[in-house]
């Protein structure tokens, strides 16, 4: 070959390109991403109809399934009753769940000095065990219904000391000097009349007790000091006072040469029947207080 043909030969030559594998200018990679593969052109043909497996579109989703169905292998199935279910195969479905036979088999972990008291248990388990309610659900409904109970009382007592501070505060700017007395008074009359139970724990609609209600003290004030207005005692007609004030008239009444000593004094019968009047009163009066 001369050189003219080899010349000819080297020009007409394709060129390889010079391959680069990794950078650019840019350094950046150009790496194609794998296509994601449909799931379902995984599943043999035989098995794609199977509704079973027409909810997985991956197979994550599946392998989780599996992995899931292979922990119950073995374990006690419990078929869920349908609408026509009666009252017994609920009943064998919540004894399989570990329902007790009984209310004895309810524990209650509840603080020691917890105010549900022990009828109100046992009337609580005897329903939850109609209800199907396992061990630790009726143990927790208790002790959510007992810290409900605590925080009502706490809160009640709050609203009772207030009310109780705020009337107090109104009477004495009402009675000053003579608030004690008049207290005092207030209280006897309303606990012979209404009784001390009564007073002390009726609740009014605002949470406090009806006897720390300023209207209803001041009543039983007026009442009291109307009564003890009245001087004349009669037989058992004696107007309310307070011990101190029936010693009071029991002494001016057994003074010295008064009519109560004395047999022949026209008065004597009425004197020694007051006194003995006012000895009554003033013995319920110390059994109120």
């Amino acid at each position: 070959m001369d050189q003219t043909t080899e010349a000819v030969a080297t020009e007409q030559q394709p060129v390889q390109p010079d391959v680069q594998t990794t950078t650019t200018l840019t350094s950046e990679t150009t790496t194609e991403q794998p296509k994601e593969i449909d799931f379902k052109t995984l599943i043999p043909e035989a098995y794609k109809e199977e509704k079973s497996l027409q909810n997985f579109s991956n197979m994550d989703d599946f392998v989780k399934s599996y992995l899931h169905s292979q922990k119950l292998v073995g374990s006690e199935k419990i078929n869920v009753p349908n609408k026509y279910a009666t009252d017994e195969d609920w009943k064998d479905v919540y004894k399989k769940l570990g329902t007790p036979d009984n209310a004895d088999g309810y524990k209650y972990d509840l603080p020691e000095e917890h105010k549900i008291d022990e009828d109100t248990l046992k009337n609580f388990s005897e329903e939850a065990v109609k209800l199907g309610l396992l061990p630790h659900q009726a143990n927790g409904i208790m002790k959510y219904y007992n810290d409900v109970i605590n925080k009502g009382s706490d809160e009640q007592q709050s609203q009772m000391k207030v009310a109780q501070e705020e009337s107090v505060k109104e009477l004495r700017k009402e009675y000053g000097a003579t608030f004690d007395r008049q207290m005092q008074s207030a209280k006897n009359l309303a606990h012979s009349t209404l009784g001390k139970e009564f007073i002390n724990d009726t609740l009014l609609q605002d949470g406090s007790r009806l006897g720390d209600n300023p209207q209803v003290i001041k009543a039983f004030v007026s009442l009291a000091n109307k009564l003890s207005e009245d001087t004349m005692v009669k037989g058992d007609q004696v107007p309310y006072l307070t011990v101190p004030e029936i010693n009071k008239q029991i002494a001016a009444l057994q003074q010295p040469g008064s009519a109560y000593w004395d047999k022949k004094n026209p008065g004597h019968a009425d004197a020694v029947e007051e006194v003995a009047a006012l000895i009554r009163k003033k013995n319920n009066e110390e059994n109120v207080e």
